[in-house]
């Protein structure tokens, strides 16, 4: 019985190796680093996919949900840059018809640096509770469980970046 719960968040229940490899490859594209020489607007290109593919090895999905209503929820355990630390990475999307290309992608939250294993522990529950509550604001306070958003960095969904909250109020 807890292995059939445990199983109820794996991509495995989705998809085969190669569609969740496809997969991670286009979420990487969103989450990550630009490819060297990529913009915002040039980072889908062909030249720039071996970056991010190349990039697979250091991702890994931890958790992952489609709901009822096509949202598909993630939680990614991600590298950080020159350091044994992870981050873990959660939020939701929703697949364009036909692909595995995302839309409407949208990081609801990062942790802040971690060993490994907390990232898992605290980065699984924040899941859990963004799966079954829609959001997480109630735990945005937790500055030990989420990084971003804070006072100095949001979500913008327009950009698929982190960004001052002052640059989205002054965007609109």
């Amino acid at each position: 019985m807890a292995s059939c719960q445990a199983d109820k968040y794996k991509t495995s229940r989705y998809y085969s190796d190669s569609e969740r490899d496809t997969l991670l490859t286009n979420m990487i594209t969103f989450i990550y680093t630009k490819a060297p020489g990529a913009t915002d607007n040039t980072k889908w290109e062909p030249q720039f996919r071996t970056f991010y593919k190349n990039s697979l090895p250091s991702f890994f999905i931890e958790n992952y949900f489609v709901a009822e209503n096509g949202w598909h929820y993630f939680f990614i355990i991600r590298p950080v840059g020159g350091s044994s630390k992870r981050r873990g990475v959660i939020g939701k999307f929703k697949l364009e018809k036909g692909s595995l290309k995302p839309t409407e992608f949208e990081e609801t939250v990062n942790t802040p640096h971690l060993d490994e294993e907390i990232v898992r522990e605290r980065g699984s529950f924040l899941f859990k509770e963004l799966v079954n509550n829609g959001n997480l604001d109630k735990y945005l306070t937790m500055q030990h469980y989420i990084q971003w958003p804070d006072s100095t960095l949001v979500y913008d969904k327009k950009t698929n970046n982190w960004v001052n909250p002052i640059a989205i109020t002054s965007a609109n």
